[in-house]
């Protein structure tokens, strides 16, 4: 009787074995054409004055046509300097800097986009840094492809403590079902700190982005264009094409960033995106289960290392492909101990969501 726990893995397994059979069919994007589509770089900000400077000098040191990008920063009621900083740089030929006219990232995106020009948007973090090939690449895929959307590759980077490993390797796996759902042609998730899509696209979508959240302009946004047939939402392989960014520093923090994360999945109205996480979820609470069961019946240990392995087994093969991809194999060593932690990692970002969910709607609107 106790075995029929194993019956339950059996969507999770199909649906991570499908994603590693998509990842395995990733090549790397060559530019095969140079190009001069106008790009707007829009970058909302609060409180990032240790970090935007150098956001800026990375975009100011393009390879790309001064002449056929801006970048538009909007301040989001910064109490710091960062409006003064980003005022007083002058290494970007066509750079605007813009307040939020009212309180939060989407009123901050939604007023760049208002202000903008470009046929092409990219939107990145304050906190990001890219190589001088970045504008050029994801500018060359949408020559070359004419997509609605591009999912653009996202590196997080800290210390060598576990705290911080733990973080890159998680958030290796969240880029392995990202880059590989995409390639299947069913995209579930994206990260504005990388995500490009034309204005048009977003003018058209932009009544379903649920501004009653903090989180999520960059998911509600992907979910709305991918509703729509004969959208192209393609995943951009180039580490050309890469934003890197740091690891949060402290525990509360990164409880608070995946806690945002999932106060936006009650509004998914994505059907694959919903199956994903509830099996997801369902998996990880039959493995607490199992582990309480453990202790009122020591049958229950053996059905419990079958079912860790057989999970991990499919988790394995998608970190193993991402972490060769990002040449951050050395990561691996860390699966193992990061697989015991992360039942209860889940848990902990659920208690953390329910003791603060108010923080997770948008405040009214500043005047």
């Amino acid at each position: 009787m106790e075995w029929i726990a194993l019956i339950l893995l059996i969507p999770y397994i199909f649906l991570l074995t499908k994603i590693y059979m998509s990842l395995k069919k990733i090549q790397p994007y060559n530019p095969h054409e140079t190009s001069e589509v106008f790009v707007s770089v829009i970058v909302a900000c609060k409180n990032e004055e240790k970090n935007l400077h150098s956001l800026l000098s990375d975009i100011a040191a393009q390879d790309y046509n001064p002449e056929s990008f801006e970048v538009i920063i909007i301040d989001d009621n910064s109490t710091d300097s960062t409006n003064k900083i980003a005022s007083g740089f002058t290494g970007i030929k066509n750079f605007k800097v813009l307040r939020n006219p009212g309180a939060g990232k989407k009123k901050s995106i939604k007023a760049g986009i208002e202000a903008c020009t470009g046929e092409l948007v990219i939107t990145t973090d304050a906190d990001c840094r890219m190589g001088i090939k970045w504008i050029k690449t994801i500018s060359s895929f949408y020559s070359e492809h004419r997509p609605q959307m591009i999912l653009g590759p996202v590196a997080i980077e800290g210390t060598k403590d576990f705290f911080n490993r733990f973080q890159e390797l998680e958030f290796l796996s969240l880029q392995g079902v990202t880059a590989g759902m995409a390639m299947g042609r069913n995209p579930v998730m994206c990260n504005g700190a990388n995500l490009s899509f034309t204005k048009e696209v977003y003018n058209l979508n932009s009544a379903n982005l649920h501004e009653e959240k903090v989180s999520g302009d960059d998911i509600f946004l992907l979910h709305s264009v991918k509703g729509k047939k004969g959208n192209k939402i393609p995943w951009l392989e180039s580490p050309d094409a890469q934003v890197t960014s740091e690891t949060s520093k402290t525990l509360s923090s990164f409880l608070q960033q995946r806690a945002r994360w999932i106060s936006k999945t009650g509004s998914y109205n994505d059907r694959y995106t919903q199956i994903l996480a509830i099996v997801t979820f369902v998996t990880i609470l039959l493995e607490l289960f199992l582990l309480i069961s453990v202790f009122f019946n020591p049958v229950f240990l053996i059905v419990l290392l079958a079912v860790f392995l057989l999970k991990s087994l499919p988790d394995f093969l998608i970190l193993r492909n991402t972490t060769i991809r990002y040449k951050k194999k050395n990561l691996l060593w860390f699966f193992l101990p990061a697989q015991l932690v992360y039942p209860f990692y889940i848990i902990s970002v659920l208690i953390f969501y329910f003791l603060n969910r108010s923080e997770y709607f948008n405040p009214p609107e500043i005047i």
